[in-house]
């Protein structure tokens, strides 16, 4: 069984969020727009999504830390798993330029507005589908809040893929401790399928074969 990490919190941890806004904010409306993962939820209103989301540089401090964690070489091979518009691949990329990447995401409009150097490595791939890699093929496999938006067949799915095809992996996902942080999470999320607690999610990757590295985020 992988580590319980803290990589992405410290950036998760500098949004406010007005939870109950967006609860009362036609709520079922806004979600159904979220999931057709189109211009609306990356670069429309924060009612449906992102409210724009633009290169910041804010994903270096993450990509200096999976360097360190994970010993990267400068040729590593990295895929990242539900990618968006590549941003971390960007960073990655920058730290080691020889690196071979791929990601992969279900957004054709995330995609097609990836950073411009990023690209030619991402394409169109449900993570809840079968991956077209080799087992074994990637140095490391990461997926950042992408895979709490599958229900558990495809869960069950994207966690034994990414064993199978990296020698390390680690995934971020949403999760909640207490009813407060339900409450928050079920507020706020748009696309949001499985609600865990912690615990619950360490029980799932053990009965589906996950044995990364891991992190929670929580809306407190």
């Amino acid at each position: 069984m992988g580590e319980l990490l803290n990589i992405v919190t410290p950036l998760h941890k500098r949004t406010a969020r007005d939870y109950v806004g967006r609860m009362t904010d036609d709520k079922v409306h806004c979600m159904a727009i979220a999931k057709q993962y189109g211009r609306d939820y990356w670069d429309g209103d924060r009612r449906y999504g992102y409210g724009g989301y633009r290169y910041d540089g804010r994903w270096g401090v993450v990509a200096e830390a999976l360097i360190e964690r994970y010993r990267l070489r400068p040729d590593a091979a990295i895929l990242d798993v539900g990618c968006g518009k590549g941003f971390l691949l960007h960073e990655l990329k920058l730290r080691l330029p020889q690196a071979r990447i791929a990601g992969f995401d279900i957004s054709d409009y995330g995609l097609a507005n990836a950073k411009e150097e990023v690209r030619p490595f991402v394409f169109h791939h449900d993570a809840g589908q079968a991956y077209p890699f080799a087992d074994a093929e990637f140095d490391l496999v990461i997926s950042l809040g992408t895979l709490h938006n599958l229900g558990l067949p495809g869960l069950k799915t994207a966690l034994r893929e990414m064993a199978r095809v990296g020698r390390h992996a680690y995934m971020m996902t949403e999760a909640y401790r207490n009813d407060a942080e339900l409450f928050n999470l079920q507020c706020w999320a748009l696309t949001c399928a499985t609600f865990l607690r912690p615990e619950e999610w360490v029980w799932l990757f053990q009965q589906f074969g996950y044995d990364g590295d891991y992190e929670f985020i929580y809306f407190e």
